[in-house]
């Protein structure tokens, strides 16, 4: 009969210090592997993955048992819901570039407008966060780069405005899935429902980026033309950063995670088409320029591109219908098991065979380990069902029907390495958090004291310079954050959102990001110099919302959703 396992702080020489610092060894691993000898995305995840279980299991002294429970759990989690949204999420925007949807929407925005700045908001910002809210995972600054650059845009400058842009939206992107994650992973630590904690977390994010998608809008111009030009250019900079501000804190606080950048994304791009209809800009910037490269572009029909928008329509509504039947009760219609292994059965009932200790929580408290499958109400489901409905009208206009399953094999081929890598990212986490190898962390970390919200906001950038995605840094970081602020007598709804909105003002000076976006307009080798010139801006809108999370801390506590 196993015995239970408690968690140990300080297994290394009685010091919490050195425990720590042995415990940052997976984490080390994956950053010297990633940028340092700049392997393989899923190599890392291997290396570091087997370095966190040796480490449980030699120093933490975890059972090989419940080591290799907790392993399994995390690659389970990691390809139930995790990889099962980015499947389908990336497969859905496959299909719209099949079906020529995709270009469509392309086209029409370039002939909006030939003004430089205005282009910049619509498709660096507008449409770039449209791309993200669907697929994320490199896609937008890939696309949105070489868009701008196919306009005329130089091609370094292309590049740092679409990093610069990917900033607003990468928490809540690819169907919100940076948010979905850690709302997983911190339910067991604060002991709640998953479903609960995500929306919380949802809301919490959403109440520190309209900041950022506020001043992101601005800056781009600024990058762009200079300040006088952006004060030229002032009401596009408001609408494009208004309108998705606004959306972006209603969706994230009424809906949740999954629909936020969509719907935020298309109100901008909305907002700017508007406006263009009654304003330009005094002088077109750069004058002269552009006019031929709009000329060139073929104009569509207006019922092609109603019909190239209606895919997106068609992806909301059925999300929508989605969460309105989960909210009347179709989310508890789910599978929730303890995870083999983790568990003592005795007298009919499971105990846990984890336990946290104090300080990290009050008094010992068992840490269930649990695989919860909610196959009718998960993102992934509900967009394989918009998926369904969008193929359905594209082959009423002709498209083929072996074109659903020949995407979608394509698509799996894409991901094979991806979904990979995000299940050892997600088993490096379970069994860090499991072992007691992150409390091990958060306890050094508590040491910051007051100024721990500030720092939660690099840490977090940190995550995604490492990792080049908001969802792993949630993974490595968030339960860290989480249970450092409740060590430090802070709130870890707060910390845990801040790793996420902090995360993002990293993406763009991580090294796999900064190679797609110099791949994308065709300057392989400057990578160097688009993160020079993008390095200072991270550094920046990190500290904002550094700053932010510390007023939210100390004298806007009110903002944090207390349920």
């Amino acid at each position: 009969m196993p015995d239970a396992f408690h968690q140990a702080y300080d297994p290394v020489a009685g010091s919490i210090g050195l425990s720590a610092l042995v415990a940052s060894l997976p984490l080390l691993v994956l950053a010297v592997a990633l940028v340092g000898v700049r392997a393989a995305p899923w190599k890392a995840a291997v290396a570091a993955a087997g370095t966190a279980a040796l480490l449980a299991w030699l120093v933490w002294r975890m059972p090989g048992a419940l080591v290799a429970a907790a392993a399994t759990q995390g690659m389970a989690f990691g390809l139930w819901p995790i990889s099962w949204v980015v499947l389908n999420a990336v497969f859905f925007y496959n299909l719209s570039v099949a079906s020529g949807d995709f270009d469509v929407i392309r086209r029409s925005l370039a002939r909006l407008t030939s003004d430089r700045r205005v282009q910049a908001l619509l498709v660096a910002f507008g449409f770039g966060a449209l791309i993200e809210g669907i697929a994320g995972f490199g896609a937008p600054v890939a696309i949105s780069a070489s868009m701008l650059a196919g306009l005329g845009f130089e091609p370094v400058t292309a590049a740092v405005l679409a990093l610069v842009a990917n900033t607003a939206p990468v928490a809540f992107g690819s169907l919100g899935i940076p948010v979905v994650t850690l709302g997983g992973l911190l339910a067991p630590i604060l002991g709640r429902d998953v479903y609960a904690t995500t929306r919380d977390l949802s809301a919490m994010v959403g109440r520190q980026l309209p900041l950022a998608s506020l001043l992101v809008p601005g800056y781009l111009v600024v990058l762009l033309a200079g300040w006088r030009r952006m004060l030229e250019a002032l009401p596009a900079v408001l609408a494009a950063g208004l309108s998705f501000a606004a959306v972006q804190l209603a969706v994230s606080n009424l809906l949740g995670p999954e629909l936020t950048d969509i719907l935020a994304s298309l109100a901008s791009i909305a907002a700017l088409a508007l406006l263009l209809r009654r304003w330009r800009p005094a002088k077109s910037w750069p004058e002269g320029e552009g006019e031929a490269a709009r000329a060139a572009t073929r104009a569509d029909p207006p019922r092609r591109i109603a019909r190239a928008y209606g895919t997106y329509v068609i992806l909301v509504v059925v999300v929508l219908l989605g969460q309105a039947a989960a909210s009347a009760g179709l989310k508890d219609v789910k599978w929730e098991r303890a995870w083999p292994g983790s568990y003592l059965a005795a007298a009919g009932r499971v105990a846990p065979l984890v336990h946290r200790e104090p300080p990290v929580v009050p008094a010992s408290t068992p840490y269930p380990l649990v695989f919860r499958l909610d196959a009718l109400t998960s993102g992934g489901t509900l967009v394989l069902a918009a998926a369904v409905v969008a193929f359905a009208v594209m082959t009423a206009f002709g498209m083929p029907g072996a074109v659903f399953l020949l995407t979608y094999r394509a698509t799996l081929r894409q991901l094979r390495l991806p979904i990979m890598t995000i299940a050892f990212i997600l088993s490096i986490a379970s069994v860090m958090n499991y072992s007691g190898m992150t409390s091990s962390m958060a306890l050094a970390l508590a040491t910051t004291g007051v100024l721990f919200p500030f720092f939660s906001a690099f840490i977090g950038m940190l995550g995604v310079f490492l990792t080049g995605s908001d969802t792993s840094s949630n993974t490595l970081f968030g339960p860290l954050q989480a249970t450092t602020a409740r060590v430090s007598g802070l709130d870890p709804l707060l910390a845990a959102a801040t790793n996420s909105s902090g995360g993002v003002m990293g993406k763009m000076i991580s090294p796999q990001n900064l190679s797609v976006g110099a791949a994308g307009v065709g300057a392989v080798g400057r990578e160097g110099e688009i993160f020079r010139r993008v390095v200072v801006h991270s550094l920046v809108l990190t500290a904002v919302v550094g700053l932010l999370a510390m007023l939210q801390s100390y004298l806007l506590p009110w903002m944090i959703p207390r349920r």
